[in-house]
């Protein structure tokens, strides 16, 4: 219910790159006609067209006679009519841009997918694992998931108990990437919303005045160290192997450029 009172508010003058991923094609036209008017809209066509463009696909049918029009509601493209101004209406076809390969992620839309969506990207491109990704298009999936993986014999991934339950019982995704008898496990679970913080002034406890040697004393800091065991390969587990967990990004570069209006007059 949320989601679909955002589209309602939407508008094409609070359209922007990342919340026009959340709009489907007839929400374009419903906000294209309800801002026909809108002397801001006329003056700023291209904006608008470049932002609708990151995330769908548009094509100016110059033809828009019957038998074109099913060629490309065929290909899955929603059509209608757009008033430029008083004089000039065009025929739009336009589609959501596909995610299909881990090149069509990028910053704007990394959020708007889920981590099954992701996993299902992943294993249509993968090959070598997770390390065989770009740096680039880590950044942009870390800047929306969290990742983490680890490496294990075949025979070992599903031990009960393992890594590989916790992942699944906490919320993740998982997707199996076989490497001979081992297999790389790459674990994908949605970020979180980050709230920004709030200053919040504490109160002065008597603990704050303690001089630092007491701090040495104190029961929560005084931990023993268990020392290490033999090892066998009984205790054969997910911390014996390469495990790498994530690394929070600052994703301030923008993915990809966006393409040029299509057919200006």
């Amino acid at each position: 219910m949320k989601e679909e009172t955002t589209k309602k508010a939407l508008t094409l003058k609070t359209l922007t790159k990342s919340n026009v991923w959340d709009v489907q094609e007839n929400d374009i036209f419903r906000m294209w006609e309800g801002a026909d008017k809108d002397t801001e809209v006329k003056d700023n066509l291209r904006r608008y067209v470049d932002i609708i463009k990151t995330a769908f696909l548009v094509e100016e049918l110059k033809d828009d006679t019957k038998l074109m029009k099913g060629k490309y509601e065929k290909m899955g493209y929603k059509i209608a009519t757009v008033k430029i101004d008083e004089t000039l209406k065009i025929t739009w076809a336009i589609k959501k841009r596909p995610i299909m390969r881990v090149s069509d992620l990028t910053y704007e839309n990394i959020t708007h997918i889920s981590a099954a969506k992701l996993v299902e990207v992943l294993e249509r491109n993968f090959g070598g694992g997770w390390d065989s990704l770009p740096q680039s298009i880590q950044d942009i999936i870390e800047s929306g998931f969290e990742i983490s993986t680890t490496t294990l014999p075949q025979n070992r991934l599903h031990k009960p108990g393992g890594m590989y339950d916790k992942k699944i019982a906490d919320g993740f995704e998982v997707l199996e990437v076989a490497k001979g008898t081992w297999v790389e496990a790459i674990f994908v679970k949605v970020k979180p919303q980050m709230e920004k913080p709030r200053l919040q002034l504490q109160p002065k406890t008597d603990e704050d005045d303690l001089p630092i040697d007491d701090y040495k004393n104190h029961d929560d800091i005084d931990d023993e160290i268990e020392e290490p065991t033999d090892f066998n390969d009984d205790d054969l587990n997910e911390d014996n192997y390469r495990t790498t967990f994530v690394i929070e990004t600052d994703p301030d570069e923008e993915a990809g450029s966006l393409e040029d209006y299509v057919d200006e007059e």
